[in-house]
């Protein structure tokens, strides 16, 4: 009896275990099915973009470059193209914004003409000749802008001129007779009291190396003379020396903010009003030319050679003394007014016959 009560009782607690564990495992299975995350399908992998999604994606569109235009720039040999050889250099290899056509020309002659017939579309020019072109087509050239300012010089063989007033009583040996130098040079002498008439002798000569040659024989000789002459007259002459810088002792009497301008930039007029942007671009590409020669000498007297403008070897050392800027705007146009008109009251043809108008100038 008591061995049928033990096995009674094993069963029982079999049965409890059994009925437990089961409920164990469906509670499990309940709860693994519940936080399960469920497998995406196709549909859900890719789904549908709305209108609205679609439209805040931006789509890339086919975009071709600018095309460069073709513009047709000339200059003088000497001072007034020093500043763009960099600009000459880019457009050569390809990488300024349009495509620049160069003619560096060896006499004024030649800008002018091509300027008046329309066979240029900009030009570095002398900036007397700027104000005669304009009023000589009726406004068919805005300047743009001053790239070059003084480059005159006394130089001297002796030790005696320390001032312009120092000037009075001697011979100074000069080129340009009847154009800008002599203008200038009778200018700055009356603003500091000198009489060119009375007062000084000057002689006037066709060429630079004709006054190079007297001061070569001369240990008392002062003469005016631009640059780069003044360098070379100095690389083979060691007696030399500058003994002033004209449009220094100019600013310093100056009364109205003007300068002694040697170069501009000229536009044509109808080609401005056409293509306001492409010139906006050559004006800057040339600032950024001109800073480039004044900060890499060397590199910018290289150029010079390469473009056949000047040797490079007397360029290393004249460009610091030639004055090569970028000047646009009000400063422009008070330095160029000022000098036109100090030119005008010596002789009215020299700036064409009549002072130009507002519209002469170019104002970005």
């Amino acid at each position: 009896m008591k061995k049928f009560k033990l096995i009674a009782m094993l069963m029982i607690f079999v049965l409890m275990m059994t009925a437990c564990t089961s409920k164990n495992t469906a509670k499990d299975a309940n709860e693994t099915q519940s936080t399960a995350t469920p497998e995406p399908t196709a549909a859900q992998e890719q789904p549908t973009p709305t209108a609205t999604e679609t439209q805040a994606t931006p789509t890339p569109e086919s975009t071709q470059p600018a095309e460069k235009m073709n513009i047709r720039v000339a200059a003088l040999k000497g001072p007034t193209a020093i500043g763009m050889v960099k600009l000459m250099d880019d457009a050569q290899a390809g990488t300024s914004s349009n495509e620049y056509q160069f003619t560096i020309a060896g006499m004024a002659d030649e800008v002018s003409t091509g300027l008046v017939k329309g066979e240029f579309d900009i030009a570095a020019i002398p900036c007397n000749l700027a104000s005669v072109l304009y009023n000589k087509t009726k406004g068919q050239i805005t300047l743009a802008g001053i790239n070059t300012l003084g480059v005159l010089y006394i130089v001297e063989t002796g030790e005696n001129i320390n001032s312009v007033e120092d000037l009075k009583g001697k011979t100074i040996y000069s080129t340009g007779k009847g154009t800008t130098p002599q203008y200038t040079l009778n200018y700055l002498l009356r603003a500091y009291g000198i009489d060119p008439d009375k007062d000084v002798t000057i002689e006037y000569m066709s060429e630079a190396t004709e006054v190079a040659a007297l001061l070569s024989k001369s240990a008392d000789a002062v003469a005016m003379l631009p640059q780069p002459y003044v360098t070379t007259v100095l690389m083979n002459n060691e007696k030399t020396r500058i003994a002033l810088d004209v449009a220094k002792e100019w600013d310093a009497v100056s009364l109205d903010g003007s300068s002694v301008v040697t170069g501009v930039v000229v536009v044509n007029t109808d080609f401005l009003k056409e293509h306001k942007d492409a010139v906006d671009a050559f004006l800057q590409e040339y600032a950024a030319s001109t800073a480039y020669v004044n900060e890499n000498v060397d590199a910018a007297a290289d150029l010079t050679e390469k473009f056949d403008i000047f040797k490079a070897a007397v360029m290393k050392k004249a460009i610091p003394y030639c004055n090569i800027t970028m000047i646009q705007g009000e400063d422009m146009k008070a330095k160029v007014s000022g000098y036109l008109n100090a030119l005008y009251l010596q002789n009215p043809e020299s700036v064409g016959g009549t002072m130009p108008g507002d519209e002469f100038y170019y104002m970005p």
